[in-house]
């Protein structure tokens, strides 16, 4: 480890960090694949409020950009339009 207190407290923040963020990451996966592997669109369709929950839950904690949340939200209901 560094010998700085100051460098030492931030590698301990950005690994505090970085499991939360790659908890959260699994989490908006998870429900991304379960709208996009839904058997029928009234699956996807009930999987759908979930995911847009969870995209905008990720864009608050800043685990995404604004945009490309805005830009999955879109493709997921163009996904479960064209079913």
């Amino acid at each position: 480890m560094p010998k700085l207190k100051s460098s030492r407290k931030r590698l301990r923040q950005n690994l505090r960090a970085r499991a939360r963020n790659r908890a959260s990451r699994s989490i908006l996966r998870t429900t991304l694949k379960k709208v996009r592997s839904a058997p029928g669109k009234e699956e996807a369709l009930s999987a759908l409020p979930e995911a847009v929950s969870v995209l905008d839950r990720s864009v608050k904690k800043g685990i995404l950009h604004r945009s490309t949340a805005a830009r999955v939200k879109s493709k997921l209901v163009r996904q479960v339009n064209a079913l």
